[in-house]
């Protein structure tokens, strides 16, 4: 996995194209992320880069926390966010580093994790999308029910994973092979076209596509098919 960058999610806008086309876009405020610890295989048992970012009082930490801190010589910051690192990866980072808003380019596909919002809690047909029963012709009390969760006494139970009502949202995901569209270094930001999860304000993790990656060494490694490659015969080179 390759070295990303922890940024907030400032909200939505668009921007527009030389062609006049409107391309929606989340702006996300990625401050320099700060390096705090770099750990490699021999000590810690795996590679990993360790950053922080914004700031946030010192009081509001422990001893531990605020010592780990002052040892790496870095103001404390909002969080602490791991990027393990592959055994192929390099990086020359040492503590007190900096990771900028540079790290990305316009054009280059990455993927973005956050902390969807909080829906509380939701029944089926919000949280699965489920049809519900008929509007009217004698249904009552049941429009927007789940319908039967099981069977009669064989087996029952109710089967784990069935989809019900309950909480929906606050949980992890990635948008994946999102593209960069604008990067701004002056004020820190990236434009990512569409939306990623994450309420306004919520820490959002931007990293380089794995998909991008990994079709990219498929092509370099990908075998020549049968018929494909130049003819041995002279006619069809153009040769008498």
């Amino acid at each position: 996995m390759a070295i990303g960058l922890v940024g907030r999610k400032a909200g939505m806008t668009r921007v527009f194209t030389d062609a006049g086309e409107t391309v929606p876009v989340t702006v996300i405020e990625v401050l320099p992320n700060r390096v705090t610890q770099v750990k490699s295989q021999e000590k810690d048992g795996y590679r990993a880069v360790q950053v922080t970012y914004g700031t946030r009082r010192p009081q509001l930490y422990s001893k531990a926390v605020a010592g780990h801190y002052a040892k790496a010589s870095v103001a404390p910051g909002r969080a602490l966010v791991e990027f393990r690192l592959a055994a192929a990866d390099k990086s020359d980072l040492k503590a007190g580093a900096e990771i900028k808003a540079d790290l990305f380019k316009e054009g280059e596909s990455v993927d973005v994790t956050g902390t969807t919002m909080g829906k509380g809690f939701a029944g089926v047909m919000k949280r699965h999308n489920f049809a519900g029963g008929y509007a009217s012709h004698g249904n009552s009390l049941s429009h927007r029910a789940p319908g039967s969760i099981g069977q009669r006494q064989t087996p029952g139970r109710v089967f784990k994973g069935r989809r019900m009502s309950g909480h929906m949202g606050g949980v992890r995901r990635t948008n994946e092979n999102m593209r960069v569209v604008q990067v701004d270094l002056e004020r820190n930001l990236l434009l990512i076209r569409g939306a990623v999860p994450g309420v306004e304000g919520g820490q959002v993790i931007v990293r380089p596509s794995l998909k991008a990656a990994r079709r990219a060494i498929r092509k370099t490694l990908a075998p020549i098919k049968a018929g494909s490659g130049p003819s041995k015969d002279p006619a069809k080179q153009g040769k008498k």
